[in-house]
């Protein structure tokens, strides 16, 4: 059995766990073995060519590593998938969906090669399903992209996976400094953001920002309270929008899609103009903002670069950080 599947000699110039690896591709492709039969097991291999463990080892960890093979504890060793077109597996794991994390998305997916698999999952915020989806993947992928968001707590749960294998996405965290790192500074894109539509927010008599908390980056109003004591604007932070009265005169930073819908019927229902009678930026760019009650204003990092800028690193394995570039974007709804 493991001559038949197994096929290493000293007279080819291949690394040892390469041929392993290339053994068990060429018997799925050859249909010796197909998805859910056994193979060797490791101490098979080892002894039957005199290899060590280890690289054994190395060779089934790749193997897993690109969803070929399967461990089942106890068992062994089983062909998982007898996709062999896939040379590599990466995880994504956001926090949530949204439009344009759906933008993110596919600007990875574009600017990878044609041989990489991804999958993606959502952890909701929520670190019991974080933890749960990190333990059952650990070992299965070549690459892990991982979105903390505002969980805590995480870096022995990441620890589990192969350094030099994970990158963070999004948020730049202490205990996460390791890693490579696309992030956002969101103090800095608000505030410069602000800064860029000064004179258009300065004929405002209050600015508002609504910050509800809980998954939405602090930096956001830490950057938003910075602007406004450095311009002298009267400004306010409110938790929700909708149960607030709307006034005449008020411009609103709104984080969320619901908040703007919320905002934009209240305002038609009262015969306002957005834009004129109030003022309205959102947080995060999308191609309906730019028609949406002819233009909402935003100030939104570029999402389709971060998804270029994730694809490069996993492609080749860049190490360091990037910060990802923010702009503010005119519209008529200030």
């Amino acid at each position: 059995m493991v001559k038949k599947i197994i096929k290493i000699t000293t007279e080819h110039a291949q690394a040892k766990y390469r041929q392993i690896i290339q053994s068990v591709i060429n018997s799925i492709a050859d249909g010796i073995i197909k998805k859910g039969d056994k193979v060797p097991s490791i101490n098979e291999i080892a002894n039957e060519y005199n290899l060590s463990r280890d690289t054994v080892m190395l060779a089934f960890n790749e193997l897993k590593a690109r969803g070929i093979l399967g461990a089942v504890p106890g068992k062994g060793y089983f062909v998982e998938s007898d996709n062999i077109g896939i040379e590599k597996r990466v995880l994504l794991l956001f926090d949530e969906l949204n439009t344009f994390k759906e933008e993110l998305y596919n600007a990875f997916i574009e600017n990878l090669s044609d041989d990489t698999q991804v999958d993606i999952y959502f952890h909701h915020f929520d670190l019991n399903v974080f933890s749960t989806l990190i333990k059952e993947r650990v070992g299965k992928y070549s690459s892990y992209v991982i979105m903390p968001a505002n969980l805590s707590g995480l870096s022995s749960l990441i620890q589990l996976l192969p350094q030099d294998k994970v990158y963070i996405l999004d948020r730049k965290l202490d205990e996460l400094k390791d890693y490579p790192v696309i992030y956002q500074s969101f103090d800095e894109d608000m505030y410069n953001g602000l800064s860029e539509g000064y004179e258009l927010l300065s004929k405002y008599e209050k600015v508002i920002l609504a910050h509800p908390g809980g998954k939405e980056p602090e930096g956001f109003m830490t950057g938003f309270e910075r602007f406004c004591k450095d311009k002298k604007l009267n400004y306010e932070v409110y938790d929700q929008i909708k149960n607030r009265p709307i006034k005449k005169g008020e411009v609103y930073i709104l984080p969320t899609d619901r908040m703007l819908i919320n905002l934009v019927k209240r305002s038609w229902e009262k015969g306002w103009k957005l834009g004129e009678d109030v003022g309205v930026i959102s947080i995060n760019e999308s191609a309906l903002k730019e028609v949406v009650a002819n233009g909402i204003t935003t100030i939104s990092t570029d999402f389709k670069l971060m998804g270029k800028t994730l694809a490069d690193f996993v492609e080749n394995k860049k190490v360091g950080e990037v910060k990802n570039t923010s702009r503010f974007t005119k519209r008529n709804s200030l």
